[in-house]
């Protein structure tokens, strides 16, 4: 008795093990595959889809065979598993895709992204001398008066930056451009000194 259940263990174990290898390697062949087939025929490339298939293959096959040659159900038990494992991979490929094309891209904008942080956190400190320092508010009240067309464009331009920057949405540079251009109008209609910038 001892000896049938610590077989019934290993064979569970092995089970297990496999259908871990075998769902692992369906998954990621249909995500490569997904990933390396696009619509447009002048992209695709069939050398890759083909590579994807054959390393797969040389992983799931082995997975399937290697346990039905212990206990021939399990051959069974395993193809349904791939099965699922290849169904699940190709429904959940579009959004595995689309974050992974996220994440490409959010690397791609980090210099934009930071170069854009700098340039805002320059705006920031020209435009609050301009609130803080008593002789700039004497001197050039009309850039903290909002009824001003200019400064109202001002402050609406730099809150929309602050809002994008913290989103850290792809929008954020041309934000703190027009941030940017919107201060500088304000200090023309208000009469600063281009020194003064």
């Amino acid at each position: 008795m001892p000896a049938f259940a610590e077989s019934v263990l290993v064979g569970a174990f092995q089970l297990v093990f496999w259908g871990a290898v075998l769902m692992c390697a369906v998954a990621a062949t249909v995500l490569a595959v997904r990933h390396h087939s696009t619509p447009d025929p002048a992209v695709r490339a069939p050398d890759p889809v083909f590579w994807d298939v054959f390393m797969g293959s040389t992983v799931a096959i082995p997975a399937i065979l290697i346990p039905t040659l212990a206990a021939p159900w399990s051959g069974a038990v395993l193809a349904v598993l791939g099965a699922g494992a290849g169904v699940a991979a190709y429904r959940g490929s579009p959004r595995i895709m689309a974050w992974h094309s996220r994440l490409r891209q959010r690397r791609q904008d980090q210099p934009v992204y930071t170069a854009a942080q700098a340039e805002h956190d320059t705006l920031l400190a020209r435009w609050s001398r301009y609130e803080l320092d008593p002789a700039c508010c004497i001197d050039y009240p009309a850039m903290t008066d909002v009824r001003s067309p200019e400064t109202s464009a001002l402050i609406k331009a730099m809150r929309e930056a602050e809002q994008l920057r913290a989103e850290r949405h792809q929008g954020y540079a041309p934000a703190v451009e027009r941030f940017g251009r919107a201060l500088t109008a304000a200090e023309r209609a208000a009469g600063i000194p281009a020194a003064a910038d």
